[in-house]
């Protein structure tokens, strides 16, 4: 192994790939190593530590490294990154390792990829990490939620010697790494490359703002967008790279490549401007474009952004003497209609009207079968988002009701589900949760972790049939907030997704204990009882609220139904035959 080459363009690019023999050698000696299963984030940052990416990264960051990135966006030993890039464990296995032990680190099937030395183990304070790195403890914020309720509690930093990359199966030949990038540059005679970071489908706004970037800069353009892990609701990566292989054909020839990035995004905002601009140096790029709100997940829920438009730049600019890359930066940019062209806004002579269609529109139009101008975006991408996004009503949807035992659900939910079979049109799969407590987790016990586990199992269920196209109606009690959300991130990755509360209050609940339950827990034979003994968090972002105390089961059926229309589920010869 070679710790680092120096290649053209962007300078020194550490080596982490252990050369066959070695490779060997290292698997062999591993047998009797703790071995620690690598989650999704962790194995794209494995694999950008190991190809390069992340120079001069030599490993999963140790502590003196993390508190100096965490605190001032340096390494110890002074040199700029501004994201810190830690392997975090369980207190289990933490307790099973010591410093200088061999880790196997392995993918989900088993295969191991890389040799770990540990150097430190430690219990960071992820709040503070979190106001420190990504300017607030907001877990509506997805770099915080995934820090604070998802990362394992211990870090864990030491070098690497990798045995091979991660196997990806798509896009074989669009996946480059930092060398095979540099040497294609020098091979071309690209001395200058401007790259273009993204997340999205790329429409013509993106278009003439990379045109304009290149032509101003004298330079060739890599388009280099994410496909690892970004915000929850994003568009798939699948379907984003036929959007940008669609788009490529409109730049001049020779002047554009496209590669793709298995980066875990961590939705940083101006710290992850930063950060993407070393990692784009270290694939040899030169400029690197800055727009507006680089990076950041948007806003919270009272409307006010994570970061201000334009701060990512600033942080730049204040950087631009130790980055080693140049930032290109670019304002917001709209149509002009009169002009046909696109601007960058603060561009625009006073007096001419603008366009512009945000993503939540565009969500909307593909949503409800709405044409999608060509002003606003190539004919080829429509295509592309359309096959993936089908309108509502051909789309698969999760109903989700949740409420206390007695509230109704299973016999709503079971109306719905008739109702739904009546019209026809999707498979329909009712999720239950005595059905499921019984077929699917009979194991489990009335832990809130045993509990958190049941209802994962039925949101996996149910964005499987999602995915599929059909309809789960899920009716669990579901009584923790946090792993409902986690549901509905998970489904609405898929198609549409409901949430059913059924707010009967606990008092009509118990009167119609025709089991009994209610009685038992009063008396304390049955323990960690909802809504006796064990708390019930109600929602605050249910789609429809039923209160059964007055009414029957089919006039609250109804009431799922109508929503179901309205919100274009049903189709118009749908709603003929379910009246």
């Amino acid at each position: 192994m070679t710790d680092s080459m120096i290649l053209p363009h962007g300078g020194m690019l550490v080596d982490l790939l252990l050369d066959p023999e070695a490779a060997t050698e290292v698997r062999e000696s591993s047998t009797d190593w703790p071995s620690w299963d690598l989650t999704p984030r962790q194995m794209c940052d494995l694999e950008l530590l190991l190809n390069g990416a992340f120079s001069p990264l030599t490993g999963f960051m140790g502590r003196a490294d993390y508190d100096g990135v965490r605190d001032n966006m340096h390494l110890a030993d002074g040199t700029l990154w501004s994201m810190p890039v830690v392997l975090d464990v369980t207190q289990e296995f933490a307790d099973s390792i010591e410093e200088e032990d061999s880790i196997a680190l392995r993918d989900a099937e088993g295969l191991m990829l890389a040799r770990m030395t540990v150097e430190n183990l430690w219990v960071p304070d992820r709040e503070e990490e979190a106001s420190k790195v990504l300017g607030t403890t907001n877990a509506e914020h997805a770099g915080v939620d995934h820090l604070l309720h998802q990362a394992n509690p211990v870090y864990v930093g030491g070098r690497l010697e990798g045995i091979q990359l991660p196997v990806h199966y798509d896009f074989r030949a669009l996946r480059k790494t930092p060398q095979q990038l540099r040497t294609e540059f020098a091979r071309l005679g690209w001395s200058k490359v401007v790259a273009f970071q993204t997340r999205n489908p790329m429409h013509r706004a993106h278009q003439e703002l990379t045109l304009r970037a290149v032509k101003e800069q004298g330079a060739n353009l890599l388009i280099h967008p994410v496909v690892g892990m970004t915000k929850p609701g994003d568009v798939d990566h699948f379907t984003r790279v036929r959007c940008y292989q669609a788009v490529m054909p409109t730049y001049p020839k020779f002047t554009a490549q496209l590669s793709l990035l298995n980066l875990a995004m961590r939705m940083g905002g101006p710290r992850e401007a930063i950060w993407h601009a070393i990692i784009r140096k270290n694939h040899g790029c030169t400029h690197f474009i800055v727009g507006r709100d680089h990076a950041g997940p948007g806003s919270d829920r009272s409307g006010t952004p994570f970061y201000g438009p334009y701060e990512a730049q600033d942080l730049m600019r204040e950087h631009a003497g130790e980055l080693g890359v140049e930032m290109v930066p670019f304002r917001l940019m709209v149509y002009v209609g009169s002009r046909d062209t696109y601007m960058p806004v603060d561009e625009v002579p006073e007096g001419l009207d603008t366009k512009s269609i945000s993503g939540t529109e565009l969500r909307t139009r593909l949503v409800e079968g709405r044409d999608v101008p060509e002003w606003f975006t190539f004919p080829e991408v429509v295509k592309e988002l359309r096959r993936s996004h089908p309108p509502r009503d051909r789309q698969g949807f999760t109903v989700f009701f949740t409420g206390l035992s007695g509230s109704g659900k299973s016999t709503v939910a079971n109306v719905l589900r008739v109702k739904l079979m009546e019209i026809g049109g999707r498979s329909v799969t009712l999720l239950d949760g005595d059905i499921v407590r019984k077929n699917l987790s009979s194991e489990l016990g009335f832990s809130k972790e045993h509990r958190d586990l049941n209802i994962q199992r039925i949101g996996f269920v149910a964005a499987e049939i999602t995915k599929g196209g059909g309809v789960a109606i899920c009716a669990p009690i579901a009584p923790y907030d946090a792993t409902r959300k986690q549901n509905r991130a998970l489904i609405e990755q898929h198609g549409g997704y409901v949430l059913v509360h059924m707010s009967t209050p606990l008092e009509t609940c118990e009167r119609r204990d025709r089991k009994g339950l209610y009685a038992k827990a009063r008396a304390g034979i049955i323990k960690e009882f909802t809504g006796i003994s064990d708390p019930y968090e109600e929602p605050e972002s249910a789609e429809v609220v039923i209160d059964t105390t007055n009414i029957s089961p089919e006039e609250a059926a109804q009431q799922v139904f109508l929503y179901l229309e309205k919100e274009g589920y049903i189709g118009a010869a749908e709603r003929r035959t379910g009246g």
